[in-house]
């Protein structure tokens, strides 16, 4: 299990920028488990830079892990954080898609 956790600001107080924490379960390195990891990173850089953390499931690695999360296919996506939860199943490519599936508003 590997985590990417890319350098962020503290939030303070008075802060409305919420912190967001992704789970993406792959199943190997596979091409379609990497592409959905760079375009799962692309897109928090480009609209979620600095709030953010990736974790990175290998199911073949910790298969029981899928339990928890109710996983049926991957590549998966789900935000853990803000709530409630969201799953997104593929490897992430249609950046309309996945922004409207996370519930991502955009920066103003």
């Amino acid at each position: 299990m590997a985590t990417i956790t890319p350098l962020r600001e503290k939030a303070s107080a008075t802060s409305a920028k919420p912190e967001w924490q992704l789970r993406l379960y792959v199943a190997g390195s596979t091409p379609r488990s990497a592409a959905a990891l760079e375009n799962l990173k692309r897109l928090c850089e480009t609209h979620l830079a600095g709030r953010y953390s990736i974790e990175v499931v290998d199911l073949l690695v910790n298969p029981q892990l899928a339990a928890g999360d109710q996983i049926l296919a991957v590549p998966t996506l789900v935000r853990k954080f803000p709530e409630p939860i969201r799953k997104i199943i593929g490897d992430l490519s249609n950046e309309e898609r996945v922004l409207v599936g996370l519930d991502v508003k955009p920066l103003v």
